[in-house]
This record gives C-alpha cells, structure tokens and sequence, in this order.
C-alpha cells in the first residue's frame, strides 16, 4: 500500500505493506529513514532550509522546513520504536531545478542545512544523491527498507 509523502509532509509507519513515496524531488530534500531492528520506516519532503524565513509556516506545518521537520521525522519514528544507531539514512534532492542560473540557491541551501542538522546530532547518512538539475522520486518499503530512487531521464535503481 503507497503511502504519499507530499511536498512539506512527513509519514512514519511500522506497518509492513506500507511504501513510502515522494515525488518530484527538485530543490526540496527527500529523508528516508528504515530501522531495520524496529522495522520502523519514515519519510520527509522539506521545502526550505531553516524556519526562520517564515516562523508563522514553521508553526502551521514543520514539515516545510530542514530545522523543524528533520526533528519531527526522527521523533515520530522514535515514537514507533525506531532507534538512530539501527536507521539507514538517505537523503535525495537538492536540485537546482526552477533556478538554472543559481540566484537562490534554495537545492545547496538545503543540502547544506541537512548535513549541519545531522552533523550535529550524529546522524550517518547511508546513501546520497543529491544536487544536479533533474527531478527525483523516492521509495522505501517498510517491511524490508528496500530503497528506490528515480531520476528523471535516467530510470529506476535500488539502494
């Protein structure tokens, strides 16, 4: 069963048929979270970097952003059960895909906004693939934390 994972949304689930999806990766950041001991798997697909460029958004949806909806993720799934040391991390996206010459820069900001994050909780990221200007699509099966990744132009692969 396709679990959504809309843009500025965030799912966990421990149920064994769910897959998370999320679609359209371009400068936003796709984590993907599995706990292979738990078998606990979540999902985040954040917009913006840091939540101080619009706390009233911060308040109604966290998600939106890196510095509020990174913490939700990992807390939903700690809720489950789910423990850092036991997670496969993936982070996708960051693209610049709506800004060809690199004014704002929002694909890099992100990136550089998740890897202070984890840098600073210890977090290890497993598998990357972030920047370049094509979109993305992420997968992850919660009953076996199988991973795809889907680059426009370039197909399907497992990580």
């Amino acid at each position: 069963m396709n679990i959504i994972v809309g843009v500025s949304d965030m799912k966990v689930s421990k149920e064994p048929d769910s897959v998370l999806v999320t679609y359209s990766l371009g400068s936003c950041i796709g984590v993907s979270i599995w706990d292979r001991v738990a078998h606990v798997g979540g999902m985040l697909h954040f917009m913006l970097p840091e939540s101080s460029l619009d706390p009233e958004k911060a308040q109604v949806n966290p998600f939106m952003f890196a510095d509020t909806g990174i913490p939700a993720l990992f807390k939903a799934a700690y809720a489950l059960g789910a423990k850092k040391q036991q997670m496969k991390v993936i982070v996708v996206g960051g693209a610049q895909v709506l800004d060809q010459q690199g004014f704002f820069n929002i694909g890099k900001r992100n990136h550089m906004a998740i890897r202070k994050i984890f840098w600073k909780n210890n977090v290890m990221v497993d598998y990357e693939n972030v920047g370049g200007n094509t979109n993305r699509t992420l997968k992850l099966a919660v009953r076996d934390g199988k991973t795809w990744l889907k680059v426009s132009g370039q197909g399907v692969t497992e990580i």
